[in-house]
């Protein structure tokens, strides 16, 4: 059971990191299960001041995301066109061209949400523009906080199994 529990822990910290960049999977959530699971495992590798600090991060995080969608809303006058059109066109993007078309269909949906709200086309890309830093500041934030979490993970892993990485 044990073994089925820490693979479990594995595939949830890799899926949290690449839901870190893909909408619709959350990342930082993912990989907190992966270090709970691990603490269950393996209770004397992971401290309960770990699992209480990475669950600080990744509620901070995770509210973090969704107040800098809504202040970048706000903040450049996005329509509910323009954040759905965004997020239409990046989850176009993911298999049209991956993994640019992310970024790309981020763009390209936010302005085409904002021109079909009525907005000028200059409007239209400035709203576009912010909203495309905004949600890179996002998903580096979440990037950072899953990778720390999945390192964390694999080194303790690595200590409960005894391995030892060698170069040659």
């Amino acid at each position: 059971m044990d073994n089925i529990l820490v693979i479990a822990g594995f595939i949830l910290s890799i899926v949290g990191v690449i839901g870190c960049i893909i909408p619709g999977i959350p990342g930082p959530p993912l990989n907190f299960i992966a270090i709970v699971l691990l603490k269950i495992v393996y209770p004397d590798q992971v401290s309960w001041l770990a699992v209480i600090l990475f669950g600080i991060i990744t509620l901070a995080v995770t509210i973090l995301d969704y107040a800098v969608t809504l202040l970048g809303g706000k903040l450049f006058k996005a329509s509910k066109s323009g954040i759905i059109g965004s997020t239409i066109g990046m989850l176009i993007g993911i298999f049209i061209f991956p993994p640019f078309g992310i970024f790309i269909g981020l763009i390209v949906g936010a302005v085409v949400g904002e021109i079909v709200s009525g907005k000028t086309k200059t409007q239209a890309a400035k709203t576009g523009a912010g909203i495309f830093v905004l949600s890179i500041v996002a998903m580096v934030i979440k990037l950072g906080a899953s990778s720390v979490m999945s390192v964390y993970f694999l080194i303790k892993i690595s200590w409960a199994y005894d391995f030892k990485f060698k170069i040659f």
